[in-house]
């Protein structure tokens, strides 16, 4: 896991992790419409999405086989919940599908809060539980890159 801002130099971040981030600093702003937006197909891509946050417990963690995320958040606040590891077998595996795997939680949890501008990087086995909420359940507008990791 990696976690930093935006607009942060960052010389000490792989090559292809600054050139996804510095995609996303040029194309997306506040009209970009939610959804899936290919850099370079399924190789590199990126969802915008507008969410609720939702209280910690009511939250499922997750991880991926094949992809790695990079969660910027553009508006609100948002907990991140992280794990080195799963506490336990998948109770959704849909990892040959879509390559996401749901669990109760990871083990071992640790919290991040991420302000406007923060991103944190997840690599393939990486459990995390996004959209906690930082006190009270609130709005947050938020791009995930998916890159894929061959």
């Amino acid at each position: 896991m990696i976690v930093g801002n935006i607009d942060t130099p960052m010389p000490w971040l792989p090559a292809p992790l600054r050139q996804a981030i510095d995609e996303i600093r040029q194309r997306v702003t506040d009209q970009t419409p939610t959804g899936r937006h290919d850099i370079d197909g399924d190789r590199l891509f990126f969802l915008v999405s507008e969410d609720m946050t939702e209280k910690r417990e009511a939250r499922r963690a997750e991880f991926h086989q094949r992809y790695l995320d990079i969660q910027i958040l553009f508006h609100g606040r948002e907990g991140m919940v992280f794990s080195s590891q799963p506490a336990g077998k998948p109770e959704v595996d849909w990892l040959a599908v879509k390559d996401i795997a749901f669990l109760p939680e990871g083990s071992q949890e640790k919290m991040v809060i991420l302000e406007e501008g923060d991103f944190v990087v997840f690599w393939p086995g990486e459990v995390h539980k996004p959209l906690c909420a930082v006190g009270e359940p609130a709005r947050v507008r938020k791009v995930v890159v998916k890159m894929l990791v061959e």
